[in-house]
């Protein structure tokens, strides 16, 4: 380990925060006779022979110390202790024996002591001839729980709750008999002040001498290495799956090997499910895995020998019950780690798994998916009960490094030759892509196909002016027909939104699309079959606007948002509904706007996801609600439970959930200024811009071209628009210009012929930028521009 900032003269030995030996001099190996592979990774502790006497609180005055050689005498030697810090910022001890000057100091042996035992990491106690604490430095008490006051005059096995106390208490005896140093015994220990919480300790001793010989105690240390032995847990796993793994080229095989690595070792059950198809022989399906494709339990191993529970014996196949976390595993391929308890949702939608898990007394589930190059060959399912604790977030990474181990083994044995079919790439390409999340609005989803496919989607973009739009609609009609529609209606949606639409104006254009389509369906032969299928399709599309904090949406026969607030109240915005999509007459479309508070949850969802009940309609979304009443658990774990708790039975249309968390925008980060109707606006507002660029520290090329667009958009204004003027910069992902008037005459983009002394403004605008357009509001309308902001660097 390299330490950084060593002073001149070399340590003769380096102690990190934990209170173990990671540098040995040479010097050192002569004082000691202790070779570096003898002392580096073990406690400096065992090193230390004697002190001269020690206070009720661990401090002497003039007291020397002597260091234990190997032969077994003990080495007087003044010592000093110095701080120094690595290269990742910790620090560790030098430990540096005092040149002449410095030994002439009283105090500097002592000092040394009371420095290595007030702050070391390590729970440091002095015990009497009786084996009973004299003192204990501040680690101690809180290693073990138990005030200053109440530690003293009590044994180190009353006070700490150790798993083995009587082996403790002979070690201890030992020392202080034959005065052979105790190097360090590893034991368990349940903390008093954490009950639940259990770790390991290394407990090691060496006897109290005066400089005279005579025995004075015990000195003891106590270390957590909780951390450290979980690692050589987790190492002794992995090397023992990659060993263990693979040895033969039969699937089952393989799982039954990796059961047994893991168990009992890692977890306290394990169950290994394949894809029927693969131990067959055949290509496994491309992820994500559908919901009725059938799984057989290839390998089962339970740590209690007298009675294994299983929920399914080993061969059984069958499909797993999508509302679940090992079909959710499977559907997103990601890991899910569960707590169980009668409480449980999902366990409902699984009898038999449930029964077996209340029998079995496991609390803990970590079902991770068995994936290979985007394919899926199965899922790993690992429990633990209450007393082996919960997985931690590197055990979650281990398993998943298990999981890939595995999933090779299991391809290697399979003969994997054979690439992706076209028909699974054709079903993942007509999904709708994930939604992106913009730097106002974090978003989340949850697609639950139909039974036989329908024409659900989603979707999220950004919009001028840092605002964000989400979308959520569904075309009846099942498999690619009616996947290609929404494919259709989706690229309209986006090349509307393109032009600033109103969300009612934008919902009306789409509208006509829908007809158009439903008419080119009409006139298709009378034996196509598309031909007697009517086209409709509902939709709700909503613009959230950080700078307003307002969220402004239209229906087309769609159920409308649900809001969740972040202090868990929840409503649903009094909105019209609106016709369908396809539908040539009924009432026009029209929009509601809510404020929406920093934080706030906006739902938008297809009746699919819903429970089936009378009492229960899309208008009234009570158990969404429910869902959505915790708003500050992350987006995906809301989609998950909303699977877990309202999806239980197999429903014709997709279940589609979008969820958007609000953010308001930095203030810092949009300048606004109002501008008088004169020839000098333009100027003024190359000056404000210029200054306000300055303090964003834009570079100087994208500040002069946004000085030009600026005063071009002032100037058209001030020519072809009416007061009062605004003009507004926004810097986020983009540059964002922004100058409003009062008048209604759209700008439109002219080609200047080379005589004519105007006409080039616009041009000039759109070559200076990446998109630019004009958005209409109540008192006037807004021309924009976009310029992309170079990178920073990270």
């Amino acid at each position: 380990m390299e330490v950084i900032d060593v002073a001149r003269d070399a340590p003769l030995m380096v102690v990190d925060a934990e209170g173990v030996v990671v540098r040995w001099s040479h010097e050192a190996e002569e004082l000691l006779g202790r070779a570096a592979d003898e002392v580096i990774g073990r406690s400096a502790t065992h090193l230390v022979s004697r002190t001269a006497a020690s206070s009720r609180h661990g401090t002497h005055k003039g007291a020397g110390m002597a260091l234990q050689h190997r032969d077994g005498h003990a080495v007087v030697a003044d010592l000093r202790v110095r701080p120094l810090t690595r290269g990742d910022g910790s620090v560790v001890w030098a430990v540096f024996q005092a040149t002449a000057k410095e030994a002439t100091g009283p105090d500097v042996g002592s000092a040394a002591l009371e420095a290595l035992f007030a702050h070391a990491p390590v729970g440091m106690h002095v015990l009497d001839k009786k084996l009973r604490i004299v003192s204990a430095n501040n680690a101690a008490h809180v290693l073990c729980g138990v005030p200053g006051e109440r530690i003293v005059e009590r044994r180190l096995t009353e006070v700490y709750a150790l798993s083995t106390p009587d082996e403790v208490e002979a070690m201890l005896r030992g020392v202080l008999s034959s005065g052979t140093p105790a190097p360090g015994l590893v034991v368990s220990m349940q903390p008093k002040d954490a009950p639940g919480r259990g770790c390991t300790v290394l407990v090691s001793a060496f006897r109290l001498q005066d400089s005279r010989g005579a025995i004075l105690g015990v000195a003891a240390a106590v270390a957590d290495i909780t951390e450290y032995e979980k690692t050589r847990a987790r190492l002794r796993i992995l090397a023992g799956v990659r060993e263990g793994v693979g040895r033969s080229l039969d699937v089952v095989a393989n799982c039954q090997e990796l059961v047994e690595a893991v168990v009992p070792g890692f977890a306290d059950v394990a169950v290994v499910e394949v894809v029927d198809a693969v131990l067959r022989g055949e290509e496994p399906p491309l992820g994500p895995l559908g919901r009725d494709v059938p799984l057989r339990r290839a390998a089962f191993r339970h740590s209690g020998q007298e009675q294994q529970i299983q929920a399914h014996p080993v061969g059984d196949v069958r499909s797993l019950p999508f509302s679940t976390p090992y079909a959710r595993a499977l559907a997103d391929l990601k890991p899910r780690l569960v707590r169980l308890d009668s409480n449980t949702p999902w366990l409902a939608a699984d009898p038999a798994r449930a029964e077996a898990i209340r029998a079995s007394g496991v609390r803990t589930l970590l079902a991770a998916p068995l994936t290979l190059r985007g394919t899926v060959l199965g899922l790993v399912s690992l429990y633990r009960t209450e007393q082996a604790g919960t997985f931690d977030e590197r055990e979650v990474a281990l398993t998943l490094e298990l999981a890939a181990h595995t999933a090779l083994c299991i391809d290697n044995a399979r003969h994997y030759t054979r690439e992706h079919t076209v028909a699974t790439t054709l079903q993942r390409r007509l999904l709708p892509p994930c939604p992106s999340s913009q730097s106002t609005m974090e978003s989340a989803h949850l697609l639950v196909p139909g039974d036989e496919g329908g024409g659900g989607w989603f979707d999220t973009f950004a919009l001028s002016s840092a605002r964000t739009a989400l979308v959520v609609g569904e075309v009846t009609g099942q498999g690619i027909q009616a996947a290609t529609t929404m494919g259709q209606l989706r690229t309209v949606i986006h090349s509307l939104a393109s032009l600033d639409l109103d969300a009612d104006e934008l919902l009306a254009r789409l509208n006509d699309t829908a007809i158009l389509l439903a008419q080119e369906r009409a006139a298709l032969p009378p034996g196509d079959p598309l031909h007697r299928q009517v086209l409709t399709a509902s939709c709700v599309y909503a613009v959230y606007d950080p700078l307003t904090r307002t969220c402004t949406f239209a229906r087309a026969g769609h159920p409308a948002p649900v809001i969740a607030h972040p202090d868990g109240t929840t409503e649903i915005p009094d909105s019209p509904p609106g016709p369908l999509l396809g539908s040539s007459e009924g009432p026009p479309f029209d929009t509601a706007t809510i404020t929406l508070t920093d934080g706030s949850i906006l739902a938008l969802y297809t009746t699919a996801l819903l429970p089936a009940s009378p009492a229960r309609p899309p208008e009234n979304p009570s158990s969404l609600r429910q869902v959505l009443s915790d708003p500050d658990r992350p987006l995906q774990d809301l989609c998950d439970d909303a699977l877990y708790r309202l999806y239980r039975d197999t429903r014709p249309g997709d279940g589609v959930l979008l969820l958007g968390r609000t953010h308001t925008f930095p203030t810092e980060d949009v300048a606004t200024w109002h501008l008088i109707d004169a020839p000098t606006a333009a100027g003024t507002a190359r000056a404000h811009t210029r200054r306000q660029l300055t303090e964003w520290d834009v570079e100087e090329e994208t500040a002069y071209a946004t000085e030009l667009i600026v005063s071009e958009l002032v100037t058209n204004a001030l020519l072809h628009g009416t007061p009062p003027l605004h003009l507004r910069i926004i810097k986020d992902h983009a540059l964002t210009c922004e100058v409003q008037d009062s008048g209604a005459n759209a700008p439109r983009l002219r080609h200047a012929r080379t005589v004519d002394e105007g006409g080039r403004g616009l041009f000039i605008v759109a070559r200076l930028s990446r998109n630019w357009g004009t958005r209409y509001t109540p008192g006037g309308k807004t021309v924009w521009t976009e310029q992309a902001l170079p990178t920073q660097p990270s």
